[in-house]
C-alpha cells in the first residue's frame, strides 16, 4: 500500500487534526515503517503453528453480575454542579440539524 498525500489528508480530516507540511512527511515516514513491518511479518512462516487465545494460562475471576443500587438518586446528585429535578445538566455540545 502507498502512502499518499491524499490518504494523510484523508486521515487528517478523519481523526480531525491539522498538520503542516513537515509533520505530513513525518507521519508519512512512520505509516510506511509500520506498514513495512506488517509486511515482514506476513513473511513469517506459522505453519503448524496454534492459534494463541489467552496470554496466560490464568483464568479472569470476577464478582457476580447481579444487579444492584449501590447509591441513592439523591446521593448522586448531591454534589452536582447543575442538576434539574433527576438529571444532571451539562453543556450542549451537539448541533441538531434543523
Amino acid at each position: 500500500m502507498q502512502i499518499t498525500d491524499e490518504k494523510i489528508n484523508q486521515l487528517a480530516h478523519l481523526s480531525r487534526l491539522t498538520f503542516d507540511n513537515n509533520e505530513k512527511a513525518k507521519i508519512k515516514q512512520d505509516l510506511e515503517r509500520i506498514l513495512e513491518l506488517c509486511e515482514s511479518l506476513n513473511k513469517i512462516d506459522t505453519e503448524g503453528v496454534e492459534p494463541l487465545i489467552h496470554m496466560t494460562n490464568s483464568v479472569n475471576i470476577v464478582r457476580e453480575d447481579n444487579p444492584h443500587q449501590e447509591f441513592s438518586r439523591e446521593e448522586l446528585l448531591k454534589n452536582a454542579p447543575k442538576k434539574d429535578s433527576d438529571y444532571f445538566r451539562v453543556p450542549k455540545v451537539i448541533e441538531q440539524a434543523k
